[in-house]
């Protein structure tokens, strides 16, 4: 099933952000970040397109960050430095710190 026009503009923002997918130490902070700003079944549905598109390993790698990312805080860097790479990929900030989609961004 296509995903809605908001989660694919999403995983296009991570594609664009990160070119040779998204490293392991970048998961928890990515998560983090979008876990405040998307609901439950978002995060499922970019987790099956991420790993749909990846390899066996990737998409292990993409559930664990998933379960650390509810269990443990990011350091502040690491979501900054995800929070850069997500901007680098064209994900709309409205005020430092935070997220939001498109269609708010002129808000």
């Amino acid at each position: 099933m296509p995903l809605p026009p908001f989660l694919a503009s999403v995983i296009g923002w991570l594609r664009a952000g990160y070119p040779e997918g998204v490293p392991d130490v970048d998961y928890v902070p990515l998560f983090a970040l979008l876990g405040s700003e998307l609901t439950d079944a978002d995060i499922n549905a970019i987790t099956d397109e991420l790993a749909a598109t990846g390899d066996p390993t990737t998409a292990q790698g993409i559930k664990d960050a998933i379960v650390r990312a509810s269990n443990e805080k990011p350091l502040d860097v690491d979501v900054a430095r995800v929070r850069a790479r997500l901007t680098a990929g064209g994900w709309p900030l409205v005020r430092a710190g935070h997220l939001a989609p498109v269609e708010n961004a002129a808000d």
